[in-house]
């Protein structure tokens, strides 16, 4: 069953609108990952320069293909095994804004566990921008309560915290691919 946060979440996001809602890790900004006005919007709340890209979350691996040309062999037992929210650092990316696209040409994706954020991709049928809830350089918020107003006021919609649970309540572990099959952990 969807819930309304997402069904009013997902009103939002077709519409090309900026929200505030809880990730598989902490409260993040999001928006329609393929809406490039959208995804500026993103980058000007949070006082981001351009060329610093962001996690996108997809709810399935089976849909990361259309968004990556050549997944890398060992990417496949690494996301089904990972203990914990982890995101992976991929290249051949395709079919999103140049702009989330970092300047080495990779793009950060994380297969998303958490209920809400599954069924509210899902529903999208779009992949999702996922950062921080701050100020480019300001410390991350780890807590709903821990969210500048400054934020809170910039976005279009805010997820109701009482109505979901941020299960990790830190941010992902994140691994970059070297090659087919080896990678490094950029952070734990």
């Amino acid at each position: 069953m969807i819930n309304q946060e997402v069904i009013t979440s997902y009103e939002y996001l077709k519409k090309g609108s900026v929200i505030l809602y809880p990730t598989d890790t902490i409260w993040g900004l999001g928006c329609d990952a393929t809406n490039l006005s959208a995804v500026n919007r993103i980058f000007t709340i949070k006082k981001r320069p351009s060329q610093k890209s962001f996690i996108i979350l997809l709810d399935e691996v089976e849909k990361l293909p259309f968004y990556i040309e050549h997944i890398p062999e060992i990417a496949w037992d690494l996301i089904e095994n990972a203990a914990r929210p982890t995101t992976f650092i991929y290249e051949g990316v395709k079919n999103l804004p140049s702009k989330l696209i970092a300047s080495d040409g990779t793009i950060a994706i994380r297969i998303v566990r958490n209920e809400f954020c599954r069924k509210l991709i899902n529903l999208l049928g779009k992949p999702l921008v996922s950062t921080s809830a701050n100020i480019t350089g300001l410390s991350t918020p780890i807590t709903f309560n821990q969210i500048s107003q400054e934020i809170i006021r910039q976005v279009d919609y805010v997820v109701d915290p009482s109505s979901v649970v941020v299960e990790d309540a830190k941010p992902s572990t994140v691994i970059r691919f070297t090659d087919n099959y080896s990678f490094e952990i950029v952070r734990e």
